[in-house]
């Protein structure tokens, strides 16, 4: 039996954000570095009453909310298996054996993710996404796909099926 379903994509000039971050895990880390980030989100459901899946607008709104809260920011994974991190007053340190950082804390974002890769960083936006859909009142959708490029032709893409 056959069972259609639309799945639309949203891709914009300013779904992107610029951040630092390293990737770390037991005896490696990456140098503190940057990425020029491109985000893509598809939705995948049915045709509602109104004529589209989803309304455009109200995707597009809440994905440029999530991308500027990550630009400009030093993204570090609080839920990390090796770094150590502590705030105090305006001051974010971290720790990864030997290594000692120190961040001001308007310039860090603490993500509940354990590595900053692509594929963490699009599975926490496609979390984010569907939390703020859900509050929105939009749906029910299939499966939302969140799509993270760090640099062109290296990214990774996320899908949740609902």
């Amino acid at each position: 039996m056959a069972h259609d379903s639309f799945r639309v994509h949203v891709t914009k000039d300013y779904l992107k954000f610029s951040a630092a971050h390293f990737i770390a895990y037991p005896g490696f880390r990456e140098r503190l570095h940057g990425h020029n980030y491109r985000v893509s989100i598809g939705l995948h459901g049915q045709l509602g009453p109104q004529g589209y899946v989803v309304d455009f607008g109200v995707v597009k709104k809440i994905a440029r909310r999530l991308c500027e809260q990550l630009d400009e920011h030093v993204m570090i994974p609080a839920l990390s298996d090796c770094l150590t991190i502590r705030e105090e007053e305006q001051s974010v340190y971290v720790r990864y054996e030997d290594d000692d950082f120190r961040f001001p804390r308007g310039d860090v974002v603490l993500l509940p993710i354990v590595h900053t890769s692509v594929e963490e960083l699009a599975q926490y936006l496609a979390g984010e996404l569907r939390r703020e859909l859900d509050a929105e009142g939009v749906g029910p959708l299939a499966a939302i796909e969140v799509g993270v490029e760090e640099s062109f032709g290296q990214s990774a893409i996320f899908r949740r099926e609902s």
